[in-house]
């Protein structure tokens, strides 16, 4: 479906400033605010289990529209950021989408995080035709449809991505695990939830492929606090290792338990338990996780955006998701620019915007910034990390290439 094809929103857009929003104040006196204010808004889990990397994202996201008020980047306008609580539940993340789509003077949504909540959200932005980044989802069908790895079609196109979907992220683990780490009797374990089943299936697609064999699957809830009954499902085919869909709230203590238990084998995870918040919860030196994009040290276009996040004095540490939503953030910014820049943002400039950010070519904190035709980022470069002491220590870096 083209940009053409979407439901264009009925009112005019106003200036205006809600209670919840945020405003920078250098985009007085020294730049043209006369045209009044847009806002950018955001859905991210900024309570609850996992509030760690919602607050980052938040404060990635405050980052970068303060730096746009700053340079006056969006021309005769100040910008407004607005961020929404979803506590990783779907209904409150559609609720918070109505919200923002119900302001005309929202311009765009960064978030989700989670590809559950995006499913509820996605649809509701689509509908007024309101731009959607997220810097978190893996969740191929957000972007590919219910067919995404054999038909594939666009379901909504407002919606983009800077993360790497699970398409890629799953294999790129069950290649680390298996053929470098020497894993070769796998048990799976998920959290019934769209990122964590997907994310396992791709995996075991590509397990299978290499040799290893799923000697075991098994499901948890994710607010389980005791896995007993899990651990002794999977123990008595001996497996060598354990791969996890889901997050690390319950991931932290599974591995604990595992452990506990007698079954001294490595965890492995996705971006979702890439977190210290991990292993302070109970994941142990070994267990492997896979992140999207390179680690934040090695790129040195991600060095001003650490520099200015330190210098913003947050509370909060940005997370591994702080660069992918800086980058967001600010593919919404410079497309924004271009759109109103001999004009003002109406009504028919959500669909230019639309087509502003389907062109994006950008060079990030979290590397190049491109999208293709489903509006999943062309940057297909991905991390293993393990657990040393109290941190994920990278060990490979890599472009995932599809199995021919």
């Amino acid at each position: 479906m083209t940009a053409t094809g979407v439901v264009l929103v009925g009112a005019i857009l106003l200036a205006g400033c809600g209670t919840n929003r945020s405003e920078g104040d250098a985009s007085g006196p020294s730049c043209d605010a006369s045209k009044g204010t847009l806002v950018i808004g955001m859905i991210a889990p900024m309570s609850g289990s996992l509030s760690a990397i919602g607050l980052g994202m938040r404060n990635s996201a405050d980052l970068a529209v303060d730096q746009a008020n700053e340079k006056c980047t969006v021309p005769g306008y100040r910008l407004a950021f607005q961020p929404e609580d979803d506590q990783s539940l779907p209904q409150i993340a559609a609720q918070a989408a109505t919200k923002l789509a119900s302001d005309p003077a929202v311009v765009a949504v960064v978030g989700t995080y989670n590809s559950s909540t995006a499913q509820s959200a996605a649809p509701v932005l689509a509908q007024r035709s309101i731009v959607q980044i997220s810097p978190g989802n893996t969740g191929p069908a957000l972007t590919r449809g219910e067919e995404a790895a054999t038909d594939p079609k666009r379901p909504f196109p407002t919606y983009f991505r800077v993360a790497a979907n699970d398409l890629v992220q799953g294999p790129f683990g069950a290649r680390y695990l298996v053929q470098k780490a020497g894993k070769k009797k796998i048990a799976v374990i998920d959290d019934g939830k769209t990122y964590g089943v997907g994310l396992v299936e791709n995996f075991v697609a590509e397990a299978e492929r290499l040799g290893a064999r799923i000697v075991a699957r098994e499901k948890v809830g994710e607010k389980d606090t005791d896995f007993s009954s899990t651990i002794a499902a999977i123990r008595p085919s001996k497996p060598d290792a354990v791969y996890y869909g889901g997050e690390y709230p319950v991931a932290g203590p599974l591995s604990k338990q595992l452990a506990e238990a007698g079954l001294d084998i490595p965890l492995m995870g996705g971006d979702g338990i890439a977190d210290p918040q991990y292993i302070r919860l109970g994941g142990r030196p070994g267990d492997f996780a896979t992140n999207i994009g390179a680690p934040v040290e090695s790129l040195s276009s991600a060095k001003s955006f650490v520099d200015a996040y330190a210098a913003g004095g947050y509370a909060e540490p940005s997370s591994a998701y702080g660069p992918m939503t800086f980058d967001a953030t600010n593919v919404i910014i410079q497309a924004l620019a271009g759109v109103v820049r001999d004009g003002e943002f109406d009504e028919p400039s959500r669909l230019q915007l639309l087509d502003a950010v389907q062109r994006t070519n950008l060079s990030g904190a979290s590397g190049k910034v491109a999208f293709d035709e489903f509006g999943d980022t062309t940057n297909k470069v991905l991390t293993v990390s393990t657990v040393e002491d109290d941190e994920f220590a990278p060990l490979e870096t890599g472009v995932f290439e599809p199995s021919s």
